[in-house]
């Protein structure tokens, strides 16, 4: 009987191993292994991604990936026309006549040998919905869409025959109708009005104050009519050609949005991590994540994680199922980094804005866990083995 008992106690460990071994799936993990990756991909009702392998054609095929351009969605770098007048500007009338004693000119004073005031100053119209102003003596007079000197010659031609010889001088004392709205990081958001002489992007910015945040974190975000588009601040400073033309009712916003990417897994650092540059390679960001741990990692285990513009994914994966509205495409690309081509093609291969880099475990990673885990259930288990032993029972 004490025999039996002592063979069990001894088998307990083993028995204990052997558990661990036929649950190494519930073993604690950073996340999935690179086989659990690829069959995720295989599984349609599962996966919902697409997998790819880094190579120098998928290289080839990003680098030719098109960011959000200002020139590409909105194309025209012709300054704008002569300012019109709009609704809601307001315009200082002075009106002149050529000789005293008319419907503007103060009357001729003999005794002090003074002619009079020859001028008037009518107080700032505000351009009323109808597109018309008042003046007095000629009425209602239909501005909107005409430019100074057509508003002068309308009101001229509406007082002739009732003052003497009108000449009128008109300027827009402040515009709404021409001006650009700037607002988010900025010093002071604005409306700004758009100059004769044409106002581009940085113009309309730098009059609202200038940016109050890092040019590397800060992205410009312009709304035309029913067009978006987000550009790097970065970008449009190197690039005067996305420095475009402002157009009247353009929405400037100033938005802060820090250049990182995510990592995580057997990495030397698991973190949201900056970057200052518009892009940097996968090398970079292996760097900059600590590299690969030597006990954990598993080179062929290398993964980006990224939503790819559907215009993108398509060219990367022949017979893509179209995306929804021309939305974007989960794709995992994998890189092995065990051969020297896998460390080539990491140095020109792209990480954006929102990228998650994962490093999946090695296998005998899982073994290691395993086996520390059977030490602490062994440990306890053998020394009581032992006392038994020792007691002669």
């Amino acid at each position: 009987m004490r025999t039996e008992r002592a063979s069990l106690i001894w088998r307990l460990p083993t028995l204990a191993f052997l558990g661990l071994l036929a649950g190494c799936s519930a073993l604690p993990s950073a996340g999935p292994s690179v086989g659990e990756i690829v069959q995720d991909s295989r599984d349609a009702s599962g996966g919902g991604f697409e997998l790819v392998t880094i190579s120098p054609g998928v290289n080839a095929i990003l680098s030719r990936r098109k960011a959000d351009s200002f020139v590409k969605s909105f194309g025209d770098q012709r300054p704008s026309l002569d300012p019109l007048i709009g609704v809601g500007d307001s315009l200082s009338i002075t009106i002149w006549e050529a000789a005293a004693g008319g419907l503007f000119s103060s009357a001729l004073v003999t005794d002090r040998f003074s002619t009079g005031s020859k001028s008037a100053t009518i107080p700032d119209q505000v351009v009323g919905r109808d597109g018309s102003i008042t003046v007095p003596y000629a009425g209602r007079i239909r501005v909107a869409g005409q430019n100074s000197a057509g508003v002068q010659a309308s009101i001229e031609q509406a007082l002739a025959g009732k003052a003497i010889q009108p000449q009128a001088l008109v300027t827009v004392s402040r515009s709404v109708s021409n001006s650009v709205t700037v607002s988010g990081e900025v010093s002071n958001g604005a409306r700004v009005p758009l100059s004769t002489k044409g106002d581009r992007l940085l113009d309309v910015i730098a009059s609202a104050g200038g940016i109050r945040t890092p040019v590397s974190e800060t992205f410009i975000q312009l709304t035309r009519g029913k067009a978006t588009a987000r550009v790097a601040m970065s970008r449009i400073v190197q690039d005067p050609a996305e420095n475009v033309f402002m157009r009247p009712d353009d929405i400037v916003t100033i938005i802060r949005q820090p250049q990182t990417f995510v990592a995580f897994g057997a990495t030397g650092r698991n973190a949201e991590i900056p970057f200052d540059a518009e892009a940097i390679s996968l090398s970079q960001a292996m760097a900059k994540a600590g590299g690969l741990l030597d006990q954990r990692a598993d080179p062929t285990g290398v993964f980006i994680l990224r939503y790819e513009p559907y215009e993108t994914a398509r060219q990367i994966i022949e017979n893509l199922p179209p995306a929804p509205d021309g939305g974007r495409t989960p794709i995992v690309y994998q890189l092995n980094a065990r051969t020297a081509d896998g460390l080539f093609v990491a140095q020109k291969f792209p990480i954006f804005v929102g990228d998650v880099l994962y490093v999946s475990n090695a296998p005998t990673s899982d073994l290691e866990k395993a086996l520390q885990l059977m030490g602490q259930v062994v440990g306890p288990v053998s020394a009581s083995a032992a006392v038994y032993r020792l007691s002669g029972k």
